[in-house]
């Protein structure tokens, strides 16, 4: 990597960005593309200051991460119609001084569960009523696919369930496996409580694709449960990779490296995992 006075800058603007895996993984799609870029991570406490420095600094653009992807919208300068519509924001482009925020993690989603199975028209069961989950969710929609979000707090999972005019069932009750899709958009089986899973595993029907939006591990006991039960799985690397080839393209305009960019990645948690 050869750092001039033309090297553009980007960078992930979270609280805390230590774990990230974001630098190693766009650095090294910069280096094999032969664009002249750097990407660093900045651990910011106060957004609205991240976002004055990088305007004023100029960087081509960031990721946002935790717990900024809601607060950063009123500090940018236009949307996507789909980042407006989820309500939230993780990836931002500056377009000549301009910020335009977009949200790729349900893109990712969608990218990655096409890699196994179609979406269109499939019934989908979301497990979550977070961020991801809305993400996830509206992409999906907006694909074909038939929701039902399916969340342990009825409160918050009804009213994701209203702002996509889907259907909600609480997780007490979700026990048929009628569904086609099932994603885990919650951390129920991060590290360190990777013995937890979201669902009962009667709801692993062989013949259904599982998807588990956790990459750390990189296969949880949801997907090892599932893989074992005849399901096809997803696992959380895909999405993260997908949503971080849509970042790389919109602020570079080149081809994402994809499976460079996935190699890099199990890499690195390869070796956490060692």
């Amino acid at each position: 990597m050869n750092i001039d006075t033309n090297t553009r800058l980007y960078g992930i603007l979270g609280h805390p960005v230590s774990h990230s895996l974001s630098p190693a993984m766009h650095n090294r799609a910069f280096a094999t593309t032969g664009y002249n870029g750097v990407y660093l991570a900045f651990d910011v406490p106060d957004i609205r200051a991240g976002v004055s420095g990088g305007r004023a600094l100029g960087l081509g653009g960031w990721s946002v991460t935790i717990p900024h992807k809601v607060a950063v919208i009123p500090l940018l300068d236009d949307l996507d119609p789909a980042a407006r519509q989820i309500g939230a924001v993780n990836t931002v482009v500056n377009q000549e001084g301009r910020l335009i925020g977009y949200n790729s993690d349900g893109l990712g989603a969608v990218a990655a569960l096409k890699e196994q199975c179609p979406v269109e028209e499939r019934s989908v069961a979301v497990i979550g009523a977070g961020g991801a989950a809305r993400a996830i969710a509206f992409c999906l929609k907006a694909e074909g696919a038939r929701i039902t979000i399916v969340n342990r707090s009825v409160d918050r999972g009804e009213a994701l369930a209203r702002d996509l005019d889907v259907p909600f069932l609480p997780l007490a009750e979700f026990n048929k496996p009628v569904y086609h899709v099932l994603i885990n958009t919650t951390a129920v089986g991060m590290t360190p409580h990777t013995d937890a899973m979201p669902v009962a595993e009667r709801m692993l029907a062989p013949e259904i694709t599982v998807m588990d939006i956790v990459y750390t591990p990189l296969e949880t006991r949801l997907l090892k449960a599932a893989a074992q039960r005849g399901c096809t799985v997803v696992d959380g690397v895909a999405m993260f990779v997908y949503q971080g080839a849509f970042q790389f393209e919109r602020w570079t305009g080149l081809k994402a490296p994809v499976n460079l960019m996935r190699d890099i990645v199990m890499h690195l948690l390869g070796k956490r995992h060692d």
